[in-house]
């Protein structure tokens, strides 16, 4: 433990002296303040932006009826209370999504005004059950209900507030169920005004096609994802490892104005920066690294307090080596954690 503590600080005494201010250094709350509430509810977003982020991250899925809702994955099963309900239970079935056999309830199935009747549950209760107090509260909120949060809230902080939507799975539910994302949220984001290169807002894909398509509907900021391993679905000749190349690089800056990376290619298992930053800006593109949380069972070993998983570790030094890496922001379930360690 004392060894891998010293080549923590030891990276953060080495990191590059070309790290931005912490002003300049944006923190995105990842689904909202999700380390506190349930996560993709109004009382996560808000949270997170009464805390200080900088941009709030909804994760959209759309209706059967070609609205866009805030879930981390089209199944439901997982973040609402549809298994308790009798009216639906004839709504579970399986499907193949990019390869993987999920058997559930998906949002794609209901309409919104069958969503609206579900309750949002905390996805997490062994690691957060103080979240869990919260089941049963809160609705799934709309796209345009965020939006219409995040105006209210710029109204009575006077500060801007960022919108970073992801689209989840847009080449599939194109492919399996017909619905386009793509074109869904280039019209609610040019309904919202909110698709010029000035406005707080980045759109993020784990996928090529869908945000090439959008550079030529939006002038939006637009952010590659990029996964622990493997490549995007989408392309399935392409990897990670071959995008994150300074030819790769190069190539997305033709469609993308950012990446956004597993913390893992980031920073090294001893905490070292890779030249990951380095590549990618000098490409002329952002880095948005994702995702800090504070419990224990997330973070490296060398960070970790106490024998819980469930317990708080040490996030402010991991913010820290994320933002002395030469990273632009940072997603995070625990804005408020973050931003303290970066003294905000």
């Amino acid at each position: 433990m004392v060894r891998a503590l010293l080549l923590i600080l030891a990276a953060l005494a080495a990191a590059p002296v070309a790290a931005a201010p912490a002003d300049d250094f944006i923190v995105i709350a990842h689904r909202g303040a999700s380390g506190e509430r349930p996560e993709h509810t109004l009382a996560a977003y808000e949270r997170a932006i009464d805390q200080g982020a900088d941009y709030i991250e909804p994760d959209l899925v759309v209706t059967k009826d070609m609205h866009l809702v805030a879930r981390h994955e089209t199944e439901l099963g997982g973040t609402t209370d549809v298994a308790s309900r009798e009216e639906f239970a004839d709504r579970r079935r399986s499907k193949t999504i990019e390869g993987r056999l999920v058997s559930g309830w998906f949002a794609e199935d209901f309409t919104l005004a069958e969503l609206r009747s579900l309750r949002a549950r905390e996805r997490l209760p062994g690691l957060r059950p103080a979240n869990a107090r919260f089941d049963g509260l809160y609705q799934i909120p709309t796209f345009e209900e965020i939006v219409a949060l995040v105006q209210a809230k710029e109204a009575e902080t006077g500060r801007p507030i960022g919108i970073y939507p992801e689209l989840k799975h847009p080449t599939w539910l194109l492919q399996e169920e017909g619905i386009d994302t793509v074109d869904l949220l280039a019209t609610a984001l040019r309904k919202a005004d909110l698709d010029d290169a000035d406005d707080h807002v980045y759109v993020q894909v784990f996928e090529v096609g869908p945000l090439k398509r959008l550079d030529r509907l939006v002038e939006t900021p637009l952010v590659l994802l990029i996964g622990p391993q493997g490549g995007p679905y989408d392309e399935p000749a392409m990897s990670w490892s071959e995008i994150m190349t300074p030819s790769g690089l190069a190539e997305v800056a033709s469609y993308a104005d950012g990446i956004g990376p597993y913390l893992g290619h980031v920073l090294s298992p001893d905490g070292a920066p890779t030249r990951l930053v380095a590549d990618a800006q000098a490409a002329g593109l952002e880095v948005h690294a994702w995702t800090l949380r504070k419990e224990n069972a997330f973070l490296p070993p060398a960070l970790r307090r106490g024998e819980e998983e469930s317990a708080t570790g040490d996030l402010g030094t991991l913010a820290q080596m994320v933002h002395a890496a030469g990273a632009d922001g940072v997603f995070t379930d625990d804005p408020a954690l973050v931003l303290s360690a970066l003294g905000r």
